[in-house]
């Protein structure tokens, strides 16, 4: 269609009714014709849209939807964790032995290539290479296993069901950024996030909790800012960005009724606003109206599934003790494993953990080690406890932070000085379950964990593969916004075939 110079900015009236469309309409209007408990996702389907989010609420419907995937699915939900401040990958993942030998040595300029550094090492004049500090096992004592640091027994345990990818890259050197880029796959911030697409593409398996969850642990080391647009909708109706539960009595914010108010007088309130709503959007047709509508209702059912949800007296006792002695302390990493077991348990198609604390710039030995026990027995239960449930197979777990830290030491090398720099150029992360190749390890660097000499993979690279095993193909996962097509992966993305069982 084109558009006159005069006229309003809006795009073609039938694709916008179908990006518009909401549960309640179609539920009104097309049941008689496609099935209740049908949104949508078939019809725009049928239609030859792009797919939007649809609750999935009986057998006969999931099984409907799946033929309208771009092709069958070997995952359902994600967990991600999400480890801010970029981990070591020297300290924890990629071994190089051969560096013991090399103390304090300049890193070489071949081996830098006049890449780009930060601004806090750039004005050194030397780069002293900073061998870990920290022993390497055979994980599981297998003698072909991967070789892991020290630092996480209770992971390396688990590496039978893990691939870990020592290749990754990515564009950004600094957090913001690099955390944007990571959530987004864009620098630039206003992006949706990775869990708002697949809110936006899947729906939800439980119309009493949202599609996207969200929690945070504090750390032990340097910690960032962390913003919440790094679970943001973007530019998606406002419906699918991330809820964030918190630790302590209001586990949403804004959630109970106050004080003098009942349910049933909540209900009132809801249903008055609801029509106010109704009104609202026959006269304008804005979307977020509507979005506005299922928040308020998701908030009103919230309300009884939420402290369901967080009640763990009904675990038992040997469940709690896998996960470690502060499962029982909310917001810490255990207790949010815990949950994040819970909440897949209960149809939330994407659980992510923020653990802040990695940003080791100075003291790497003794905020690494305090961040190693606080995330190692936990994640290990994590990936237990959905294996012995039968939950790992069709569940994506990723664990990830958004860069990598330098070879070499931020500083004069001493006993009392021992940081890295931010290293964009090569990281470590690992990924287990939902089609996942396991017990691999995936990519190579040099002697330096400087740069990458074996199987590439980029952040686009990863969504992609991500994404493939939800279901969909990045390039066609898409929401128009402002005359364009965008997508997770942008214009780029290849999937990772080798990692795929």
């Amino acid at each position: 269609m084109t558009r006159s110079n005069h006229a309003p900015n809006t795009a073609d009236p039938l694709e916008e009714y179908l990006r518009n469309l909401t549960r309640r309409r179609f539920f009104g209007t097309a049941a008689s014709t496609i099935g209740a408990g049908l949104g949508a996702t078939a019809l725009s389907t049928v239609l030859g849209q792009q797919a939007t989010a649809s609750p999935i609420t009986t057998p006969e419907t999931a099984e409907f939807l799946a033929n309208l995937s771009h092709h069958a699915p070997r995952a359902k939900r994600v967990i991600y964790m999400h480890m801010e401040g970029a981990p070591s990958q020297i300290d924890l993942f990629d071994h190089k032995p051969g560096l013991v030998d090399r103390y304090n040595e300049d890193l070489p300029d071949s081996i830098r290539k006049g890449q780009r550094i930060t601004t806090m090492t750039s004005g050194q004049s030397r780069f002293p290479v900073a061998p870990s500090r920290f022993k390497f096992h055979r994980a599981d004592n297998n003698e072909g296993g991967t070789m892991l640091s020290e630092l996480l027994p209770y992971t390396a345990a688990m590496a039978p069901e893990i691939c870990f990818i020592r290749s990754m890259h990515t564009q950004a050197i600094n957090h913001e950024p690099g955390i944007t880029f990571f959530q987004t796959g864009s620098e630039q911030a206003g992006r949706p996030s990775f869990g708002s697409w697949m809110s936006y593409g899947l729906g939800s398996e439980n119309q009493d909790l949202p599609a996207f969850v969200v929690m945070i642990t504090q750390g032990y080391g340097n910690m960032q800012a962390l913003s919440a647009r790094f679970w943001d909708s973007g530019f998606l109706p406002s419906e699918h960005q991330g809820c964030k539960l918190r630790a302590g009595k209001d586990t949403v914010l804004y959630l109970r009724n106050p004080d003098g108010v009942s349910r049933e007088d909540r209900r009132a309130m809801l249903d008055l606003a609801s029509a106010i709503n109704h009104d609202e959007y026959e006269r304008s047709g804005d979307a977020e109206t509507m979005a506005r509508i299922a928040q308020h209702e998701m908030a009103f059912r919230m309300q009884m599934s939420v402290p369901e949800l967080t009640d763990i007296s009904d675990e038992p006792e040997h469940v709690l003790n896998m996960y470690g002695p502060d499962v029982r302390s909310p917001g810490t990493f255990a207790a949010n494993c815990l949950q994040a077991r819970r909440l897949a348990e209960r149809g939330v198609r994407f659980i992510q953990l923020f653990m802040r604390g990695w940003d080791a710039h100075g003291n790497l030995p003794t905020e690494i080690r305090k961040q190693c026990a606080a995330v190692d027995q936990p994640q290990a239960a994590l990936l237990r406890d959905l294996k012995q449930r039968g939950m790992l197979e069709d569940t994506l777990v990723l664990w990830a932070g958004e860069f990598g830290r330098t070879v070499y030491c931020q500083g004069q090398l001493t006993k009392t000085n021992y940081g890295r720099d931010h290293h964009p150029r090569c990281f470590s992360l690992w990924v287990a379950g939902g089609g996942i190749k396991p017990g691999i390890s995936w990519g190579k660097t040099d002697d330096y964990s400087y740069n990458i000499i074996e199987n590439p993979v980029s952040v686009h690279d990863l969504h992609a593969t991500l994404l493939h095993q939800m279901g969909f193909d990045h390039t066609k996962l898409t929401f128009r916004h402002q005359g364009r097509d965008h997508r997770l992966t942008d214009v780029h993305g290849k999937i990772v075939h080798d990692i795929l069982a």
